[in-house]
C-alpha cells in the first residue's frame, strides 16, 4: 500500500470526528424544543403576540406607592405603564405574567397594587391603559433589563412572549406615585 493511500482512511475519520463535533455544537439541547419565543420590540414600538398587542407608554422608578386611600407600600419600585389590547380575541387576553429580567434575575410584577395592570381583561381593537409595579432591591436602579409579557401561563411552551429592552439610567425618579385603576381607552 502506497503513502497516500494510508492516510485517506486517517483523513476520512478525522473529518467524520470534526463534523460530529459541529453538529453536536449547533444541535440545541432537548429543552429547547419548547422554549417560548421572543417576540421584541423597541421601547417606543408596539409589539404583537399571539394573545397580546402592547406597547410601553412610560416607565418610572418611585420610593412610595399609593393607591388612593386603600393601599400604600414604600420601597424600590420600578412603574411600568402599558397600553395593551387582545388582538383578535378576548379569549384567553389577559397579561398572566409580567416579567423583568436583570442580568439573569427574574422579578414578577407585583400582585400586591389593587389596580395592577396584571390579569386585567382586555379587549379587541380597544387599548387598555394601566400600570405594572415591580418592587426591585435597593439601590437597582441603573443598568437594563427587559420587560416580558405573556398571556396565562408561567412558563409558556412553544408560545410567543412580548420583550421590551428597558434602560434604567435614563428613566425619571419620583419620590411617590399614585396608581391609577386600568381604564379603556386611548393612553
Amino acid at each position: 500500500m502506497s503513502a497516500r493511500g494510508r492516510w485517506v482512511p486517517w483523513v476520512g475519520g478525522v473529518a467524520l470526528v470534526l463534523t460530529a463535533g459541529v453538529v453536536t455544537a449547533v444541535t440545541p439541547p432537548e429543552d429547547a424544543l419548547t422554549d417560548p419565543f421572543l417576540v421584541r420590540a423597541a421601547i417606543d414600538d408596539t409589539a404583537t403576540s399571539r394573545t397580546l398587542v402592547a406597547a410601553v407608554q412610560d416607565a418610572s422608578f418611585a420610593d412610595r406607592l399609593t393607591v388612593a386611600d386603600e393601599w400604600e407600600a414604600e420601597g424600590n419600585w420600578l412603574v411600568i405603564e402599558l397600553a395593551v389590547s387582545a388582538p383578535t380575541t378576548e379569549v384567553d387576553a389577559a397579561i398572566g405574567v409580567a416579567s423583568l429580567v436583570i442580568d439573569g434575575r427574574v422579578f414578577l410584577a407585583s400582585e400586591r397594587p389593587p389596580t395592577s395592570l396584571l390579569r386585567a381583561d382586555l379587549r379587541v381593537g380597544t387599548d387598555t391603559v394601566g400600570t405594572l409595579a415591580f418592587e426591585l432591591p435597593e439601590g437597582l436602579r441603573t443598568g437594563g433589563g427587559e420587560l416580558r409579557l405573556t398571556g396565562e401561563y408561567p412558563t409558556p411552551h412553544l408560545d410567543d412572549v412580548i420583550a421590551f429592552p428597558l434602560s434604567f439610567d435614563e428613566l425619571p425618579q419620583a419620590p411617590d406615585r399614585e396608581l391609577d385603576a386600568p381604564r379603556l381607552g386611548a393612553p
